[in-house]
């Protein structure tokens, strides 16, 4: 009998010692969504103390071992856009994203065989009004009026949910503040759009502005998940204090990442600069730096 539990103890040790092995190893394996080959540089282009041109900021990029680049623009740069395109095919670094419109750059696309996502932010202008009229109306619920301002975002986004279809490039819904910034509206507007026939419309969602969501990041994201194209990430601490900071050196973007690791989310990390004063280099390295001590914790 003593010989029997002894061996039923033994048996229940090592079928332990397995699953905490098994449940290590798949933690590992989901780590790897945070490894370098999943990462998009990002806000890159007009936050960089260097001021680097195509050239250059290839070269970085290579140096850093990231292969895709999600290219943000300002006026100046709208000549450089082809040279961009060229010296990226040129080193094999993926335009994997383009902010906004312009037909300078969406010419080139179709001139260049591209096909990136295309980021968007929906005016919270065009939801306002139709709150105002939501409201002034007799017999108007909560209800009806989240509905007015759902169909209104997804009128303001329609046509360039159908120009990205036929361009072959998914459009991202970016969250930038306000309501069209909130998870439940991002999210209420793709599946209507989803609905009138462009699955191709997904979300954008940048840590940087979405502080207001540290605490309910889970449900957050849950319902999210499905939609994201891109998460961009970034230092956390509660009431953006600061508003851009170096991953790792938050106070809350750990929880935050175990919560994404832990899903089965599979898609492209963003890492940002978006730091004028600060070489664009630093800024990325940082990031970098601060998510491997942040995956080294989660394994």
């Amino acid at each position: 009998m003593v010989k029997h539990s002894r061996c039923l103890w033994i048996c229940l040790a090592i079928a332990t010692c397995i699953l905490n092995l098994f449940d290590s190893v798949t933690i590992a394996e989901d780590a790897r969504v945070l490894s370098r080959d999943n990462l998009v540089a990002w806000c890159i282009v007009p936050f960089d103390a260097k001021k680097r041109g195509p050239v250059e900021r290839v070269e970085m990029l290579k140096e850093l071992g990231i292969r895709r680049c999600a290219y943000d623009w300002r006026k100046e740069h709208v000549p450089t856009f082809e040279q961009e395109i060229l010296e990226y095919q040129k080193h094999g670094i993926e335009f994997f994203a383009f902010w906004s419109v312009h037909e300078d750059a969406f010419n080139l696309f179709k001139k260049h065989g591209l096909h990136p996502q295309i980021w968007h932010v929906i005016p919270n202008a065009s939801v306002e009004n139709h709150n105002a009229v939501g409201s002034a109306s007799k017999g108007s619920s909560e209800a009806n009026i989240e509905t007015l301002k759902i169909e209104a975002a997804v009128k303001d986004t329609l046509s360039l949910a159908e120009r990205t279809k036929e361009m072959g490039c998914k459009l991202g819904l970016y969250n930038h503040g306000g309501w069209s910034g909130e998870p439940a509206n991002l999210v209420a507007v793709c599946k209507r759009l989803h609905e009138l026939g462009h699955a191709h419309v997904g979300i954008i969602y940048n840590f940087h502005h979405g502080h207001q969501h540290i605490d309910d990041w889970k449900q957050s994201f849950a319902v999210m998940k499905p939609y994201i194209l891109c998460l961009n990430l970034n230092g956390m601490n509660t009431d953006a204090k600061p508003k851009i900071l170096g991953i790792g050196k938050g106070a809350h973007e750990l929880e935050m990442i175990r919560v994404v690791v832990e899903s089965d989310y599979s898609g492209p990390i963003g890492i940002i600069g978006h730091r004028e004063q600060i070489d664009a280099r630093e800024s990325l390295l940082e990031n970098i730096n601060g998510l491997q001590t942040i995956r080294e914790k989660i394994e």
